[in-house]
């Protein structure tokens, strides 16, 4: 039995340190910047609109950031 206790709480430690890397991998993926060129908004599988208010990139990885 003390055997099982212990696999259980690593099996635990190790399933809570994977969420942890999982939340830090998430956020890091997910930094976009602001404000993109038009070959990025192209790149990115988007449009730009720059004659639209606030030249914003349509579609694509960079949906919604204003074009410089």
């Amino acid at each position: 039995m003390r055997i099982r206790r212990i696999l259980a709480a690593a099996f635990a430690t190790v399933a809570l340190a994977g969420l942890g890397l999982t939340g830090v991998a998430t956020a890091t993926a997910q930094s976009v910047p602001s404000v993109v060129t038009p070959s990025e908004c192209k790149q990115g599988g988007g449009t730009p609109a720059v004659n639209d208010a606030g030249n914003f990139c349509k579609g694509g990885t960079y949906d919604g950031e204003q074009v410089d």
